[in-house]
């Protein structure tokens, strides 16, 4: 499993013109699914975005994960972060995970993360097109797998 994960001022997602998740301050993380994930990656996975540290402390130092912040959290899953770039112009989607099993387990990270999570959990919606904005803080962008 994959995450891309950026801390935002605010982020949200539409799809056909209506909002379908929004949070203010804290983390927009995007997710792809890859073929031989399972739950124990969702466990880690969900574990290491509510855990990574990247929110300034009274120093200034990126001390503070999401947890101890209670900002909010958009999770948005994206298949094209599990394609192989390796060789050639064009991704192959072969290790990705086929779509019922992705979405099995996107699912299985939304609902285990509004468990763990105090603050805010909002989603995209899964294989639907969607227009997604925000303002990265810093910017910070980091790429977790699990």
């Amino acid at each position: 499993m994959i995450a891309l994960i950026q801390r935002v001022r605010e982020a949200r997602v539409d799809v056909a013109g209506a909002t379908v998740g929004a949070i203010g301050p804290g983390l927009l993380a995007l997710i792809g699914v890859q073929k031989d994930d399972a739950p124990r990656d969702v466990e880690r996975m969900l574990e290491r975005v509510l855990g990574y540290r990247v929110f300034p402390d009274p120093e200034g130092r990126m001390n503070l994960s999401l947890t101890d912040t209670g900002g909010g959290l958009l999770l948005v899953s994206q298949f094209t972060l599990a394609a192989d770039t390796h060789k050639g112009m064009r991704a192959g989607f072969q290790t990705a995970a086929e779509p019922a099993r992705a979405e099995t387990l996107f699912n299985s990270l939304v609902a285990a993360a509004r468990l763990q999570h105090a603050g805010t959990v909002a989603t995209g919606q899964f294989g639907a097109h969607m227009l997604v904005s925000l303002t990265n803080d810093g910017p910070v962008t980091f790429w977790l797998e699990s």
